[in-house]
């Protein structure tokens, strides 16, 4: 089956006000410019001009290949989240045009990813040429279109200023996106024609990084064999961040969710601060969901203002009560609770004492937790802004590790993890404690 990637976007000058549209269809495989549309539209809202694009961007892929598998690529969060089925439709003007673009292609065929507006250049710029084209009392022309050079020339500027950092991959989706993206840079060096002539206007630097990324990106984007995404679709992907460090992280004392509930140390915060800063730059997560205790409330909110997303708050992901060792160090305990200790050492279902939570408990209440997630964000990756306990129990699951694992794992304090979660149940770590983003 082949696969397309329609990239969409409308806008309106006065929203609403003069408007237009934009989509590009791409060949998934070799990251090739199938087709291209724009239109000036007259008055419109922004919303109803992006849902324009969408249609004319799905009806470009069916004329190509009406079997073929599309990915859609846009940035508006509203489309995409009404597309998707997460978001209801309320407004008169749009629920036409939503319907409308649901019947292109049969549902199973067509998936949404919301991205952030830079990586939408192509498409933004088709629109922006079609509301020029309709200020001059003119019709777009594709044979006048300078959007495909200006959107891959600043796809390889930004590339070159900001190289992607190591670290946690995104979803099956944001990992394929990327690896599109790559290919879409360089194109002009491997597409024929006319995009081929525009290549040339390339600075060598740029080319040669184009090139690189679209070797990269065809390794990344080589059909699969067996289970996994090109088989299922996109998973949930859980990034799985453990809170910056409190005044009791440095001296590990036991810090569950029966305690004093700390704040983050001022080192804690600059954590969180240059983990919000890395996955921004990476632009792959899409919803954050955190711990209801202060400290995870906190992380989440600073990484969360520089992905521009709100915090929603679920008790689930919240640290096991550890009772009466709250707020003690691991020798402390052992030299007042020594039996206890031993009982807990041992046996998964042994509570700390003074009636804490169970390892046991506490995988009940992730898995829970992880259940509920996975069908709320199916398809797109969610931050989870967590604690030791909670997200150990999220890997150990994920690998079907036995309870004993939990003391087998280091995790640091603002160290990231990934696990994507599979239409078929199977689960997929990706990454585990890494704390790369922390270094200076």
């Amino acid at each position: 089956m082949r696969e397309f990637i329609v990239e969409a976007d409308g806008g309106s000058r006065g929203n609403p006000g003069p408007a237009g549209y934009g989509s590009v269809v791409i060949d998934a495989a070799t990251g090739q410019t199938l087709a291209e549309a724009a239109e000036y539209i007259g008055v419109a809202t922004n919303n109803v001009a992006e849902y324009r694009g969408l249609v004319a961007g799905l009806r470009a892929a069916h004329e190509l290949d009406p079997t073929a598998a599309v990915h859609v690529r846009m940035d508006s969060k509203l489309v995409i989240e009404q597309m998707s089925g997460r978001w209801k439709i309320k407004h008169p003007d749009m629920k036409p045009l939503a319907f409308e673009a649901s019947k292109v292609f049969p549902a199973p065929q067509v998936t949404y990813e919301w991205i952030p507006r830079e990586q939408n250049k192509h498409a933004d710029r088709l629109a922006n040429e079609a509301m020029d084209a309709g200020k001059r009392g003119e019709q777009w022309s594709a044979s006048g279109s300078t959007a495909e050079l200006e959107a891959a020339d600043a796809r390889a500027a930004r590339a070159v200023a900001e190289p992607t950092p190591a670290g946690p991959p995104g979803d099956a989706a944001a990992g394929a996106a990327r690896a599109r993206a790559a290919l879409a840079d360089g194109r002009a060096d491997t597409a024929p024609s006319a995009t081929a002539a525009k290549s040339e206007a390339l600075a060598p630097a740029k080319a040669a990084k184009a090139e690189a990324d679209v070797r990269a990106a065809r390794t990344v984007a080589a059909p699969s064999t067996g289970w996994g995404p090109a088989d299922m679709g996109a998973p949930a992907t859980f990034v799985l961040l453990r809170h910056g460090e409190t005044p009791l992280t440095p001296q590990k004392r036991f810090s569950g969710s029966g305690g004093t509930d700390p704040s983050l140390s001022d080192v804690g915060r600059e954590q969180a601060e240059r983990v919000g800063a890395a996955l921004a730059r990476r632009g792959t997560v899409q919803a954050v969901v955190a711990s209801p205790l202060t400290r995870t409330r906190e992380t989440a909110g600073i990484v969360a203002a520089h992905l521009g997303l709100d915090v929603t708050v679920d008790d689930g992901l919240r640290e096991t009560d550890f009772g009466a060792w709250e707020g003690l160090t691991f020798g402390e305990v052992r030299e007042r609770y020594a039996d206890d200790l031993n009982a807990w050492l041992a046996d998964p279902e042994a509570r700390p004492t003074g009636d804490g939570e169970s390892f046991a408990a506490t995988a009940t209440r992730i898995a829970a937790t992880r259940d509920k997630l996975v069908a709320a964000y199916a398809g797109r990756t969610v931050l989870l802004v967590s604690h030791v306990t909670p997200i150990k129990t999220f890997v150990r699951l994920a690998l079907g590790a036995p309870p004993e694992s939990l003391f087998r794992m280091e995790l640091s304090a603002a160290s990231l993890s990934a696990v994507a979660y599979y239409a078929d149940g199977n689960a997929s770590v990706r990454l585990f404690n890494d704390t790369s983003h922390l270094r200076p």
